[in-house]
């Protein structure tokens, strides 16, 4: 009988190895105090130096001037603040302004953030002209340096150079300076800065009523929608200072058929419900009612309407800036608008 040698055992397959995710290491923090300061905390700070240029403006309606001057003195308190902050942000590591401005909060930020000088420069005109002068310059100087890193960063970036509210902010913004201007007494600024801010913004206006027609606004942006607003008010505002009321008094009644559609759609402009963005409501307020008041000096009809929707606009933009930099004390602001870390 043949010997049949014995079968070698199969080689048992070998089973793959499971792989397990490797764990994602949240980014170091670099140790320094405000790396991370968020552009957001600028719109509602820019509704409380409005807020404050409203109430001076109410003053010839018989107001106390304590609670203006009082008012001014805290806004431009807390703009200081706000300023340093960002500055040293962006002292550590200046590459932090380009990277903010390629999303829109960041943008709206520091956008605010420029035309905020403006109406600092015009609380300061009554008490130190000066240093007003100076301040006026800065905010004329850091416009300039808006639009040079702005405009590249709009035009490269994919979706970046689509018509928003935002453009309100960055191209019309030096209108708040004609008004700091007109308070200080240069008329001729005042009066060569008003002509292309207005055009600007009916130019704005023309190009986002085409898109608007053509597009659904998402839900979590329509908050900026009332930015659309804010021009209205100061081109009446300072139109009112330069002296030309029948202008001022036809924008007034602009700012008040726009602010009526906006409270009738104020169900649908809050749908999202509270977030950051609720900034832009709050300059928009502030400076119709710096209108209206202006207005009411030389139509005393107004001067009813200027104080209520005053009284309104401050519990609204006090509100809105608590919450907001509530956040940004509590830590989560800058995540959640997306802030560059320095």
């Amino acid at each position: 009988m043949p010997f049949t040698p014995p079968r070698a055992p199969l080689p048992r397959p070998m089973m793959p190895r499971p792989v397990l995710p490797r764990p994602v290491m949240a980014r170091p923090r670099p140790p320094g105090l405000w790396r991370s300061v968020p552009p957001a905390i600028f719109p509602p700070l820019l509704g409380a130096l409005g807020l404050a240029l409203a109430w001076q403006a109410a003053l010839p309606l018989g107001l106390a001037p304590a609670v203006p001057g009082l008012m001014a003195g805290m806004a431009i308190a807390a703009w200081g603040f706000a300023m340093l902050a960002y500055g040293s942000k962006l002292l550590r590591r200046p590459a932090v302004l380009a990277e903010e401005l390629r999303i829109l909060p960041g943008r709206a930020g520091i956008a605010a953030a420029v035309v905020g000088i403006y109406a600092a420069a015009h609380l300061l005109s009554p008490f130190a002209p000066a240093l007003a002068r100076v301040v006026l310059a800065t905010g004329m100087a850091a416009q300039l340096v808006l639009w040079a890193v702005a405009i590249p960063v709009m035009t490269r970036v994919p979706g970046q150079g689509r018509v928003t509210p935002v453009w309100q902010l960055t191209f019309v913004g030096p209108i708040v300076a004609a008004q700091a201007a007109a308070g200080l007494g240069w008329t001729a600024l005042a009066q060569g800065l008003w002509w292309p801010m207005a055009a600007t913004a009916g130019l704005v206006w023309l190009l986002s009523l085409r898109q608007a027609l053509a597009e659904r606004v998402p839900a979590p942006l329509r908050p900026l929608l009332m930015i659309h607003l804010a021009p209205v008010a100061m081109l009446g505002h300072v139109a009112a200072a330069l002296g030309w009321p029948r202008v001022a008094l036809g924008l007034a009644f602009v700012a008040a058929a726009v602010l009526g559609l906006a409270v009738l759609r104020g169900r649908w402009l809050t749908e999202a419900g509270f977030s950051p963005l609720w900034g832009a409501f709050t300059f928009p307020l502030a400076a119709t009612a710096g209108l209206w008041s202006a207005v009411a000096g030389f139509a005393p009809g107004w001067a009813l309407p200027a104080l209520i929707l005053l009284v309104m606009a401050s519990l609204v933009v006090l509100w809105i800036l608590f919450r907001i930099w509530r956040a940004w004390a509590a830590g989560g602001l800058a995540a959640k608008t997306n802030a560059a870390v320095a």
